[in-house]
């Protein structure tokens, strides 16, 4: 797999001074960093890791140099603001907020002043994290994966792939960037002349239920927008999938490598080490304000081919030969 690259957007600018808690905290045999994530920590162990490996190069090694604590909501996006708060009286010298904008925003709520970088498929403009992209803001600079716009890319690929299938779509109504998500698929139906059912689904159970309306529906496959809570459920989402014989794709590349039939997005992999990059440089003394808010410029399509044939689904060869990856 080749590696992806990130750039910055346009070129940072100067100016809006911040205090700056992390001198102090350099002064102290190790920095802490504060890890808020919304999914869980068996979940996040690879994206976690990338993070670690990204701090490692920009000079701070976990355990070594600096010692991260870890917060983790495991889904309920209502605990991160308590979570954020729990970090902020350790102190820390900077949090990580990682897993949506809710992360970030908590992270905000609790500090004006302690760093904050952030790693999210939202919008972080919209998601109000920054003003724009062009730079960082206050105490706050980071990633946007944003995966969280790529519904409509997704719906094409789905569609592409079995032409006369009516599509499924299931929504986290809680995901702060549901409603966009909702009008972008809107706007994909209208331009591709799909036909779709979108239901609302933000737990386990109400997933479950999902597919047995999308199966009672007869549709021809099934998309998973992009949401923290979909992507640590992955494993059930494609298990059940797999039993509907539905062909479904979602946003990370870890749920064609559990059993989906495809995912398209950036590789998240690669957003968090950069995430532990910033976070290095701010460590290093850099100012969140003067570090332009990144994304990605590669993104990757994973097919599932063993998972094509247990369904019965044939797959182009020319659609194939577009795949940044074949599972077999």
């Amino acid at each position: 797999m080749k590696r992806r690259t990130f750039i910055s957007l346009l070129g940072a600018s100067f100016g809006a001074s911040l205090a700056r808690p992390v001198a102090a905290g350099a002064q102290q045999a190790r920095p802490v960093v504060g890890y808020l994530g919304s999914g869980s920590a068996d979940d996040q162990k690879n994206l976690v890791a990338a993070t670690l490996q990204g701090l490692k190069e920009a000079g701070f090694t976990a355990g070594q140099n600096v010692t991260v604590e870890f917060r983790w909501a495991d889904g309920q996006y209502e605990r991160l603001p308590a979570l954020a708060e729990e970090l902020v009286k350790l102190p820390v010298s900077l949090i990580i907020a990682a897993g949506g904008s809710d992360p970030g925003r908590a992270a905000q709520a609790a500090t004006s002043t302690i760093p904050i970088v952030f790693i999210t498929a939202a919008d972080p403009v919209k998601a109000g994290l920054v003003t724009n992209l062009n730079r960082g803001q206050g105490n706050i600079t980071g990633i946007s994966m944003i995966g969280a716009a790529l519904e409509a890319k997704r719906l094409e690929l789905l569609h592409e792939i079995l032409p006369q299938a009516s599509i499924g779509v299931m929504i986290n109504p809680f995901y702060p960037a549901a409603k966009a998500q909702a009008e972008e698929v809107e706007e994909a139906v209208k331009r591709l002349g799909l036909k779709i059912t979108v239901i609302n689904a933000s737990t386990p159970a109400e997933v479950d239920a999902a597919f047995a309306k999308f199966d009672e529906a007869k549709l021809g496959a099934v998309l998973a927008c992009n949401d923290p809570f979909y992507g640590s459920d992955r494993t059930h989402i494609a298990a059940l999938a797999l039993h509907y014989k539905l062909p479904a794709m979602s946003f990370r590349r870890e749920f064609a490598e559990a059993g989906g039939l495809a995912s398209y997005g950036a590789l998240f992999a690669e957003g968090y080490r950069q995430t532990g990059i910033y976070a290095g440089k701010v460590l290093a003394g850099a100012r969140p304000a003067d570090l332009p808010v990144m994304q990605p410029t590669k993104f990757e399509l994973v097919i599932n081919l063993k998972t094509a044939k247990a369904i019965g689904l044939a797959i182009s060869e020319a659609f194939l030969l577009r795949a940044d990856e074949i599972i077999e």
